[in-house]
């Protein structure tokens, strides 16, 4: 006969005790990272009114820009060439658009994790550092990719034949370049402390990437009579990585003699630009996550 409970001396049976387990635990770097992704989305669902700052704005000034400047633009030698309308060239800008504000928005989860200490609490975890940044920019990059989906509805208004491929490399383009833009965004956050820090660098280094990534006005030509102005405009919209992830978007939209009227790069060249672009930002998001941060950068 086997004994199967312990009793106390006194005769009572003592209650059953868990075997002590001395086996380190394993650290779950994916897990930690698809929980932090995870929270993002909560967050987001929670506070409703991050999609009227990016959704509705990019989609009012869609409409806005689109109906000011359709003359303007029709009267210009590129505009004219192309046959399209402003709001047909100005959607592919305002899809980047969306992607870019909600990096913003995501990112700067960032400083106000750091200041409530929940940020403290990550890094003392036993998790290599890039769980941590795949959690923060895989949270960013769906919900970029979700609303970005949201406005490309509004592409039906538009002369365009759509099919699933077309779709399907739609959202792959969005969600390498929501890589991108949100890995910029924690590069930048990282550093910082404050929130007004990060609307100054963004109001100096992002919204004037943004413009001069073709997505407001074509790139100028750098030919025979152009001035020196419009040749340093050309090669500086030439270097901006955002460039080709607009182009991209462009060429996946349209077709025809409108993208040589626009000088829109090939498509080849884009997704080559747009792939670079997402792993070094991410990259230089892992190597930065190492460092020590002291304050701002203003």
């Amino acid at each position: 006969m086997t004994q199967t409970a312990e009793t106390a001396p006194s005769g009572m049976p003592r209650p059953a005790t868990r075997p002590a387990d001395d086996s380190p635990v394993k650290p779950r770097p994916f897990l930690a990272a698809w929980s932090l992704a995870w929270r993002e989305i909560i967050r987001f669902v929670r506070q409703r009114n991050r999609v009227i700052g990016a959704i509705v704005q990019p989609a009012l000034f869609w409409v806005l820009f689109g109906a000011g400047f359709d003359r303007s633009f029709a009267a210009s030698a590129q505009g004219g060439a192309s046959g399209q309308s402003f709001q047909a060239y100005y959607f592919p800008g305002s899809l980047m658009l969306i992607l870019l504000f909600t990096a913003i928005f995501a990112t700067i989860s960032i400083i106000e994790d750091r200041r409530e200490g929940f940020l403290q609490a990550v890094l003392t975890a036993p998790l290599p550092r890039w769980s941590m940044v795949l959690g923060k920019v895989a949270g960013g990059s769906l919900l970029a990719v979700f609303q970005g989906l949201i406005f490309l509805l509004l592409a039906l208004t538009l002369d365009i034949e759509w099919s699933l491929t077309r779709v399907l490399l739609l959202t792959l383009l969005m969600l390498v370049s929501a890589v991108a833009l949100t890995s910029l965004g924690f590069v930048i956050a990282w550093r910082m402390e404050s929130t007004q820090g990060f609307h100054a660098i963004m109001s100096v280094l992002l919204m004037p990437m943004w413009l001069l990534s073709g997505a407001f006005f074509p790139i100028p030509p750098a030919g025979d009579g152009a001035s020196l102005v419009q040749q340093g405009m050309h090669w500086l919209m030439r270097c901006n990585p955002l460039t080709y992830c607009v182009a991209a978007a462009r060429r996946l939209l349209f077709d025809g003699a409108a993208l040589d009227a626009w000088q829109t790069p090939d498509q080849w060249v884009c997704w080559t630009v747009a792939c670079l672009f997402a792993v070094t930002m991410f990259a230089a998001a892992c190597w930065i996550s190492a460092q020590r941060t002291s304050g701002d950068l203003l």
